[in-house]
């Protein structure tokens, strides 16, 4: 794992890649609060990161989509050493993870991922914007590109559409129309949380503009999967139809 207490370089208002939510990022050391002290003493945040860092092994080593994901990286030529692009931080509550594409690094935040299953969901979701930067060249500067990254990450990985029903997003009766919805939201909330600078109205419309193209965009991992199905298993075994190992 990669420690960036130290060294991180200031990100201007322009260049923001939501730096204010990863503070390790600004370069702040990670504090433990006073109750996390009074409790379990001033070693709690070293806990956390030995924690978080045992999780994401654990994904590496038997999370199909994890394993997909790598063979994919590594197939395009950007294959992950763990040491260098994983990083387990302390974060603002309001994220769980992310890619700073500046590092071409996946942050998982140890103080809101504390389970296996969150860790597994966070590095799929991170490894797609990865694995696009790494493929198809993103500019994380360009909201269109952003847009699209988002939208592909959100339907590959986080609006399944047993999850999408259990947030409201999606009903039996309207699956597919709702599934969609929900990968809107989920899109429009992460470019939003990562450029201040863009409003909701104009973030919407780059949505809407590249929607079709980047919803329908299924590589690496080939299908939607449904929560509690056996979709992750079936993505890895057909992971050879991609030419990936």
């Amino acid at each position: 794992m990669v420690d960036q207490s130290s060294g991180s370089t200031p990100v201007d208002k322009e260049d923001n890649w939501g730096y204010d939510l990863y503070p390790e990022r600004r370069g702040e050391a990670a504090q433990a609060k006073w109750w996390q002290v009074a409790l379990f003493g001033a070693g709690q945040v070293k806990t956390e990161k030995t924690v978080c860092e045992r999780n994401v092994y654990n994904c590496f080593e038997n999370s199909p989509l994890v394993k997909l994901m790598y063979s994919a990286l590594k197939a395009s030529g950007c294959e992950i050493d763990l040491r260098r692009h994983i990083a387990c931080e302390v974060c603002d509550v309001k994220v769980s993870g992310g890619y700073d594409p500046r590092l071409n690094q996946i942050v998982i935040c140890q103080n809101i991922a504390r389970s296996k299953g969150m860790v597994q969901a966070i590095l799929t979701h991170e490894m797609i914007h990865m694995f696009d930067a790494c493929r198809h060249e993103l500019n994380f500067k360009d909201v269109n590109h952003l847009a699209c990254t988002e939208i592909r990450a959100a339907n590959l990985t986080h609006c399944s559409f047993i999850s999408a029903m259990s947030q409201g997003d999606a009903s039996f009766f309207r699956i597919q129309k709702q599934h969609a919805e929900c990968v809107k939201n989920k899109a429009l909330a992460s470019v939003l949380a990562v450029r201040p600078d863009v409003t909701k109205e104009e973030a919407l419309a780059v949505i809407d503009k590249v929607f079709l193209k980047c919803y329908n965009d299924l590589e690496p991992i080939g299908r939607r999967v449904r929560r509690n199905s056996a979709d992750m298993f079936r993505a890895y075994n057909e992971r050879g139809n991609y030419g990936y190992e």
